[in-house]
């Protein structure tokens, strides 16, 4: 039984939706709604253009005989913005802080709203990059490193501090801790990387990068390629920073424990994935 154009449109959106950078061909399409090639053709048009003006992402349409459509999905600008002041603007309410002068954000990282849009965010910042699989450490970046890899359909691997017994064999490095200066060990299970895997490291916080560089020496050791650093939120730092080329969302500045004050404000995304200067409006 043919499937009425409307109907077709809702269920290719949701299709597409579903499995980010899969390439679903033609034939698929047309069998599923026993439809001709053409009439699916024109329905890619339509949504190609939707998705294009309402910045939902872009829709890839692969010629020939094996091709078909890959969803892609992005974050206009615009709305990256507006999301990330809201971010920060949430941040900055005094009933975060907590005592020693440290900020409360474990409850956004648990919000499927915001765990939606920082998996955009980030997954657009690597479009156009080769990503074969998303790194965190445990365990508060396990919720973004999973909201990423959902956007880009790539597997992600969690770094421990202590190995299970069910992960087999593992693959281990000291680092230094950049705020205590501590000397810590993570570890990573053998079968998690492949050589010459291309790994996107994310995670919730850093401060002095001690954490991040710990898991690039990891990706040295699998002989993988790390592909780019990406924190939810960075904190003040005084001193030199373990890693430089990194990207965050967020940025604490500053804590006033006295008159209850957080100076939280964007981080550098804006800037390093739209090129222009961008602060709060």
């Amino acid at each position: 039984m043919k499937v009425r154009r409307s109907d077709r449109l809702v269920d290719m959106t949701r299709y597409l939706l579903e499995r980010p950078r899969t390439l679903i061909s033609l034939k698929f399409f047309a069998q599923r709604y026993d439809s001709a090639k053409s009439s699916i053709s024109e329905d890619l048009s339509i949504l190609k253009r939707t998705f294009q003006d309402r910045g939902t992402g872009i829709l890839e349409t692969v010629p020939g005989a094996t091709g078909g459509a890959r969803f892609i999905p992005y974050i206009l600008r615009e709305e990256a913005q507006e999301f990330i002041n809201q971010v920060v603007e949430e941040v900055n309410d005094e009933s975060r802080l907590l005592p020693g002068g440290y900020v409360y954000l474990s409850d956004l990282l648990s919000r499927p709203d915001i765990l939606r849009q920082v998996g955009r965010l980030i997954a657009t910042q690597y479009l156009n990059q080769h990503v074969d699989v998303v790194m965190t450490v445990a365990t508060k970046g396990i919720p973004i490193a999973q909201s990423v890899a959902t956007f880009l359909n790539v597997p992600f691997v969690i770094v421990r501090n202590d190995s299970h017994i069910t992960e087999g064999s593992t693959v281990s490095v000291n680092y230094v801790s950049g705020s205590s200066k501590r000397i810590e060990k993570m570890e990573l299970s053998r079968r998690s990387l492949k050589q010459g895997a291309h790994v996107l490291v994310v995670d919730d916080f850093m401060k002095g990068g001690g954490t991040l560089n710990g898991m690039a020496s990891l990706i040295q050791e699998f002989d993988a390629k790390l592909v780019g650093l990406t924190v939810f939120a960075e904190g003040e730092f005084t001193g030199k920073r373990l890693v430089s080329n990194y990207t965050s969302l967020i940025k604490v500045n500053a804590v006033n424990p006295n008159d209850k004050t957080i100076g939280a404000q964007p981080g550098n995304y804006l800037t390093t994935v739209f090129g222009t200067e961008m602060g709060n409006k």
